[in-house]
Order: structure tokens, then sequence, then C-alpha cells
């Protein structure tokens, strides 16, 4: 069954908090009417998501101060990513494990993405697109389009994975891997993966995504 909206809501903030770091212990959440506007929802849906997330620990509601990030979210298990943050020779291992998953997130994606959700990943595709072809550095706009597909997933612990994807493009792009053959090859996987995502076929993004990360190992000599 599909999570209601409040449900949804909620796994968005728990990602910006705990996988992409965007909001840090302490922090003040942004305003009912901002948020609610950010994340395009009610003001009725995001205070449920907020009761949610302050009953599991990640949030604290300060009558009269407003919402912060609670100082409890660092003890928020993250696989031990962060520890990966000076890794430059574990490329391999970094791609086969996105090979195992984000095969099974494109599935998943075409199945419970939202319409905006969907929108939003074919936005961010198409943006990356834009950087190959101008010649433009793409690795904030490859990061945002393969984290918005996990994040569409709906699922928590593939939403935790985001970490392990932010490491994989950037020790990739420290390393050289993204040279101009991979660029190449990444234009035409995402036009046969925007495909699929566009016509929420789980099956063939699954498969258009297996091909990508085998193109991106193979360019960098990851056998």
């Amino acid at each position: 069954m599909r999570e209601n909206l409040s449900q949804q809501t909620a796994q968005r903030l728990y990602a910006r908090i705990v996988a992409e770091k965007r909001l840090r212990p302490g922090d003040k959440l942004p305003n009912e009417v901002e948020l609610s506007a950010q994340l395009g929802v009610s003001r009725a849906t995001l205070r449920e998501a907020i009761r949610t997330l302050a009953a599991r620990g990640v949030l604290e509601v300060r009558r009269g101060r407003g919402t912060f990030v609670s100082a409890r979210v660092e003890e928020i298990e993250d696989f031990g990513f962060g520890a990966l943050e000076g890794v430059r020779g574990q490329l391999r291992d970094l791609f086969e494990l996105r090979a195992i998953f984000e095969p099974q997130a494109a599935a998943l994606a075409c199945a419970r993405a939202d319409d905006r959700e969907l929108a939003d990943i074919l936005d961010r595709g198409r943006a990356v697109e834009d950087c190959i072809r101008a010649g433009r550095d793409r690795t904030k706009a490859d990061w945002e389009f393969h984290a918005a597909i996990v994040r569409a997933t709906h699922n928590e612990f593939m939403t935790r994975l985001l970490p392990l994807i932010g490491q994989a493009v950037g020790t990739a792009v420290a390393s050289g891997g993204h040279g101009a053959r991979l660029a190449q090859d990444t234009l035409r996987d995402h036009a046969l993966l925007m495909e699929f995502l566009e016509r929420r076929d789980g099956a063939g993004a699954q498969h258009a995504m297996a091909i990508h990360m085998r193109h991106a190992m193979d360019e960098m000599d990851l056998q």
C-alpha cells in the first residue's frame, strides 16, 4: 500500500536531515508556511509529518520557539558512510554496491513516485544531459538525479544509502573517472532510462539503470 501524504512528507524531511545533511543538529526548521510551500503540501500535512518525526526523536518541537533538529539525530545509524569521506581507492566497491541497489530503486520509483516526484526526476535527468552537452561539470546534477530516484522509492533504508551515491560520484570525479567517453555513454543511458521512467515501466527502468552502472564501471576499469 502506498504511504499516505503525511508519511511521504515525513520521509522527505527525514532524508533532508539524516541522509542529505541539509539540516544539522540544533538547526531550526523554516517556518510552517515556508516549509509547507517547499514541500508542496498543506500545513496540516506538514504538522502531522513533524509529529511523526518528533515521536522518533529526529525533531524537537519547542513551544513558542519553533521546531528544531534534535541532537539525537547524531545517534541515527548511517552505516559508516561518513567514514568514506577520505576514500579515494574504493571506487569498485562503491559502484558494485550502487549496481546492486540502484536498478531496483529505479523500478520502485516507477511504481511509487507521485506525479510531482516523477516530474522532478525527469527535470533533473534533463539537467544532467544539458551539462554534458554544454561541457559543464555535471557532478551536482548527476547526484541530484540519482538522489531524486532513490527518494521516490519511499524506502527508508534505500534513502539512507544516499551518502553512498554522493561519495561514489565525488570519488569518480576526483579520480578522473568522468571522461568524455563516459559522458557520451551517460547521454545514451539517460535517454533510455528517462523513457522508461516517464512510462513508469519498472522492468525497463531497472534494466536501463543496470546498463548505466555497467557502462560506468567498464569505462573506469572497475571489473
